[in-house]
């Protein structure tokens, strides 16, 4: 699939999501969840752990999507019409960008095609081209959730995109002590750190100057990546099994899932990034009794 034309202007996109922002939350179109959050730490890593401190929006909000389903008989797609005053920027002729309206993590965006296309089908060129465009103008952590194994909440597909750094102080991605252990054979990697299956590359951080050139590279990897973990195209460009992706400007990260909880924990791509998310206290003591890279062992696909 060709990858389409950027339509991004270079070096606007970190001023609309700021005005967007605004905007949005003056008109209540953007409902962030509040939460706090502590550092957990395992085998000598902190891990960021956020709480919820209130999921009534959030609840009250697929309530309403189950009704529109049950009265339309049709999956609710809340990206096909997406809300306007979540837009931010056109990407691409195949790609724009939005907020994301139940945020946790400030400016949290989401890059979405612009006509349906399935969660679980792979990642193409074009997607590349739109996210490479969106890390040129800022830098940050992109994921794909693979899935719903994987922690994807919605079928209509879409990557995320959140600024860097995630943690207020350290390290900007809580696993970065891990990734500097890389051991490479070829051009891919592992993590000895990680109790579990994944493979890692090294991206050239030029490549977000030429997205649409990036994108060629950066789709290479990606195939490469997903053949090292054993999750190689299966007919009409499907995945052959749910995983977490994650990249930043420097390097790319595929993890395989087996299961999207922990017990009453769910982990998306966030948590191989050293950050998780518990609903109550009593999933955190959970999180603190098992331990975090457990809980990450457990999800994913052992070694």
């Amino acid at each position: 699939m060709a990858q389409g034309k950027i339509l991004l202007n270079p070096g606007a996109l970190w001023t609309s999501v700021k005005e967007t922002t605004e905007r949005a939350l003056q008109c209540g179109a953007l409902l962030p969840i509040p939460t706090d959050f502590e550092f957990v730490e395992q085998d000598g890593l902190l891990f960021l752990v956020r709480i919820l401190s209130n999921l009534n929006r959030k609840k009250a909000a697929k309530e309403k999507q189950d009704k529109q389903t049950a009265n339309s008989g049709k999956d609710f797609n809340p990206f096909l019409p997406y809300e306007e005053d979540l837009f931010v920027a056109d990407i691409s002729d195949t790609h724009v960008c939005i907020l994301n309206k139940f945020n946790v993590v400030d400016y949290h965006l989401l890059i979405i095609t612009r006509a349906f296309e399935e969660q679980e089908s792979l990642l193409t060129l074009s997607d590349f081209a739109a996210l490479w465009a969106c890390l040129a103008d800022f830098d940050g952590l992109a994921f794909y959730n693979g899935g719903k194994i994987a922690g994807a909440s919605q079928p209509h597909k879409h990557l995320q995109l959140v600024p860097l750094p995630l943690v207020p102080s350290g390290s900007q991605i809580p696993i970065e002590p891990l990734l500097a252990l890389a051991q490479f054979h070829d051009s891919i990697a592992t993590i000895p750190g990680f109790p579990f299956v994944q493979a890692f590359a090294r991206l050239d951080p030029d490549w977000v100057q030429s997205p649409l050139i990036a994108a060629e590279a950066l789709l290479k990897c990606y195939r490469a990546l997903l053949s090292a973990v054993g999750l190689d195209a299966v007919a009409d460009n499907k995945q052959s099994g749910a995983y977490n992706l994650l990249a930043t400007r420097e390097w790319m990260l595929i993890v395989p899932r087996s299961q999207e909880h922990f017990q009453s924990i769910s982990v998306n791509s966030l948590g191989f990034a050293g950050a998780l998310l518990v609903r109550n206290e009593p999933e955190m003591q959970l999180l603190k009794n098992q331990g975090p890279m457990t809980i990450l062992r457990n999800v994913a696909v052992s070694k």
